[in-house]
């Protein structure tokens, strides 16, 4: 595998009205008189990173933008970006599979485009999954616990833009449970809903924790 391969280009948009590809605790950012912004809110910000790129999404129905909670893929296409796939986690991209139910691929019946299962066969997308693809944005809502696949999800795409030169974007959104706490997981307990070297509960938002495992070096194409 080729050297530049060993860290994706990896840029996170921070929920507290800063772009950055290092995070600092969003409490610290905190504009009082604005308040807190998703990284899906903050167009002006990474719609110059999407120009000119073909598109897949790791998004579900958490991905709102605005009080309007207009889908991010809605809003995207009224603006021209041309999203090509949509990856979808656990629940699937609507939200509406049970937990733990097979996620089976197939084609959003509102704008036609593809939807690949990340929850069923593969976990993490194959070379294929990226064919035609310039970029990966995620944007998904976590709840601060390691036991949540979404988190999981994340690093195994981490890993495969590592894998096939891929850029990904974060768009970051706050962590309700934003607070440390549980023993840190033990390298042979590893499993789906147990992936990086972390707490219980993390106590990093979304696209904090996504910057930990690129540089810490947790996913296999990242390592030092």
């Amino acid at each position: 595998m080729n050297m530049h391969l060993k860290k994706i280009l990896l840029a996170v948009i921070l929920i507290c009205s800063s772009f950055a590809v290092k995070a600092s605790c969003p409490s610290q950012q905190m504009d009082s008189k604005q308040g807190i912004q998703t990284g899906a809110e903050q167009m002006n910000r990474y719609l110059p990173l999407l120009k000119g790129k073909r598109i897949a999404l790791l998004v579900n129905q958490t991905s709102v933008v605005g009080s309007s909670h207009t889908h991010l893929l809605d809003t995207l296409l009224s603006m021209g970006v041309k999203v090509k796939k949509i990856f979808a986690p656990e629940h699937g991209f609507r939200g509406t599979a049970d937990a733990g139910e097979k996620i089976h691929n197939g084609i959003d019946a509102k704008t036609g485009i593809p939807i690949i299962s990340l929850y069923g066969k593969n976990r993490k997308p194959s070379a294929d999954f990226f064919e035609n693809i310039d970029l990966l944005l995620f944007d998904i809502q976590d709840v601060g616990a390691r036991f949540y696949t979404y988190i999981s999800t994340m690093h195994y795409a981490i890993e495969a833009c590592a894998e096939n030169g891929k850029e990904m974007l974060v768009l970051d959104r706050p962590n309700p449970c934003d607070y440390i706490d549980g023993p840190v997981k033990q390298d042979d307990c590893t499993s789906f809903v147990g992936v990086d070297p972390i707490p219980v509960l993390h106590g990093c938002t979304i696209g904090e924790l996504a910057l930990m495992i690129n540089n810490e070096g947790w996913c296999k194409e990242t390592k030092k």
